[in-house]
């Protein structure tokens, strides 16, 4: 059997959130949920956008944070705490330097509308074109490491 080719996730997702995916090499998405996250598989490449430093009462952000590739060939759940058990996939995250999405904007096809560039990102998890991908990883300087 083949393997399907690679596909291309946008995730949105607090900076404090991508420190400690990055720290424990793994996504997750939905806040926890795993209903999106299983659409993922091994070998597809994941872009992080931060909207702000920390979840709730963060400083505004807007950059693209991390960049990596799914290894994980399932999600897992993990106990975060009595009350909060997330699902994950790992993720090997490449090298790379943060940079400021706005400066991008005209240059990612899915983003429709320049002067509400923010919406797609509010969809948390979701595919973007190849080509979209490798502009945001050029800009990031990403260094990949598979």
């Amino acid at each position: 059997m083949t393997r399907p080719e690679p596909r291309f996730w946008m995730n949105t997702v607090s900076l404090d959130h991508v420190q400690a995916a990055v720290r424990g090499g793994f996504t997750q998405a939905d806040h926890g949920a795993n209903t999106r996250l299983r659409r993922l598989q091994q070998g597809d490449r994941i872009v992080f956008y931060s909207p702000r430093t920390a979840l709730h009462a963060g400083a505004p952000l807007r950059q693209f944070t991390a960049i990596g590739v799914v290894t994980g060939d399932h999600i897992y759940q993990v106990t975060v705490s009595e009350d909060f058990h997330p699902w994950r996939l790992a993720v090997r995250f490449d090298p790379c330097h943060a940079v400021d999405a706005q400066p991008l904007v005209s240059r990612l096809s899915f983003i429709h509308d320049p002067a509400r560039w923010g919406l797609p990102f509010r969809r948390g998890l979701f595919s973007i074109p190849e080509a979209d991908h490798r502009t945001i990883a050029a800009a990031m300087n990403a260094k990949r490491s598979d």
